[in-house]
């Protein structure tokens, strides 16, 4: 009888065989400095649906980029009423919002399996301290943190329920353009729920509004299968004359 051959597990990419390390790195390291930085990265972690990466208050000692997957961030306030503040895609940095020594104030939670890679705080203000395009290089990431987190206060304080959602559509079509994916093809991995909860909308008012953009024959909806069927640069003034 043949033995059976042990398989082995696929090994993690390092930094410099990632697809995505454009996204979470600087495009200004050197060959050198990206090995230094692929030192104090930890891969592996491995989160199934529904699973959280950190929680509101647990101590922050690490950020993640997000490898493969989806995650979503929420918030309890002090009135504690949860709300959806981010969804997550493959290449974003996780827990910018936190610095060491303090707590995450967000929980993070898979939203399907997802593998992340971790740095701790303590590694990369060590290895930031001889690289200074790093140290820039997360700045600029929380400060972009900082302006999307102001957008989405005005987005909700504004906007019809049909801008909302047209705004986010166009938002997560960027983002997967920018990853060279499909920008006019893809799949929410957010249900509707978590949609409405980020929007400040209805579950109902969120499935309404889908249902007129398809009937408008603007998009074509197939569970969470989003169809572009017009140019993403021309959804919004569309969305604003048909509503």
């Amino acid at each position: 009888m043949a033995s059976s051959i042990p398989l082995r597990p696929v090994a993690e990419p390092h930094c410099n065989e990632c697809s995505l390390v454009a996204l979470c790195m600087p495009r200004e390291l050197t060959d050198a400095e990206l090995i230094k930085v692929d030192q104090i990265v930890t891969r592996g972690r491995t989160l199934h649906a529904g699973e959280a990466l950190f929680r509101q208050g647990d101590p922050a000692l690490s950020i993640y980029s997000l490898r493969s997957g989806a995650l979503k961030s929420t918030a309890v306030s002090d009135k504690g009423q949860e709300q959806v503040t981010a969804f997550h895609l493959p290449g974003e940095m996780v827990g910018l919002s936190a610095s060491e020594g303090d707590a995450y104030p967000v929980t993070t939670l898979a939203l399907d399996t997802s593998a992340v890679c971790e740095v701790s705080f303590a590694r990369l203000d060590n290895l930031s301290a001889y690289m200074p395009t790093l140290r820039r290089h997360f700045l600029r990431l929380m400060s972009r943190e900082i302006r999307d987190s102001q957008q989405m206060m005005l987005l909700l304080s504004k906007k019809t329920a049909e801008q909302r959602m047209a705004t986010l559509l166009l938002d997560l079509s960027a983002r997967y353009r920018t990853r060279g994916y499909s920008a006019t093809s893809f799949r929410l991995s957010m249900s509707r729920h978590d949609i409405a909860d980020y929007l400040g909308l209805a579950v109902e008012t969120v499935s309404r509004v889908l249902t007129r953009f398809a009937q408008a024959g603007l998009i074509a909806v197939d569970g969470k299968q989003i169809d572009f069927l017009i140019a993403p640069g021309d959804f919004f003034a569309r969305v604003e004359e048909e509503f």
